[in-house]
């Protein structure tokens, strides 16, 4: 009875030390590596963080394209507005005090938290709980909220981090463009 007993429990603390979450972060050069889904064809994109006080950027390499793209504090805290640009136009592009690129606002995370759901390019996204698949990053489940949107299909998974709620993965984007997460190098 007490070889059984430790049995159950072993599994018990192996099961919730192998089940806990994992929770990406940004800190200054977190290298970010998405597979990207661009009107059928496949691409890597590495995105490799630049933190100051009044700026969040991205230097954003995919196939042969270098860009940065610098998004506002004020964007970061209270943007509603995701920027689709793929780096190919200028070699900085500087988002609008309004726009975010792949996450969403702290203001938005905090909506989607509190109230169920956030509004980002006037559509309202809503928290699903009932059919959130994990998302895996080198095997690791990633502690995200799932949404969907209101208007289309589109599906996007949220990194459960309010400082930075990275995009960890979108499916059924009407534009064309499904990015997923799958490595972070701090």
């Amino acid at each position: 009875m007490k070889n059984i007993f430790l049995m159950l429990l072993f599994c018990i603390v192996y099961q919730k030390g192998t089940a806990q979450q994992y929770i990406p972060t940004i800190k200054n050069n977190t290298q970010l590596h998405y597979v990207c889904k661009l009107h059928g064809q496949t691409r890597s994109l590495q995105l490799i963080a630049e933190i100051a006080t009044d700026k969040l950027a991205f230097k954003l390499e995919t196939r042969g394209v270098k860009s940065k793209i610098v998004m506002l504090s004020e964007a970061v805290q209270n943007g509603t507005e995701l920027s689709f640009n793929q780096g190919e136009y200028e070699p900085v592009l500087n988002l609008k005090p309004t726009e975010t690129f792949f996450m969403i606002s702290r203001s938005a995370y905090q909506d989607l938290v509190k109230k169920g759901f956030f509004v980002y390019n006037n559509t309202t996204y809503v928290l699903d709980e009932k059919n959130a698949e994990s998302v895996l990053i080198e095997g690791k489940p990633i502690d995200a909220l799932h949404v969907k949107a209101k208007i289309d299909e589109t599906e996007m998974w949220i990194v459960k981090n309010p400082d930075f709620p990275l995009i960890c993965k979108i499916t059924n984007n009407p534009l064309g463009i499904n990015p997923t997460l799958v490595k972070v190098v701090d």
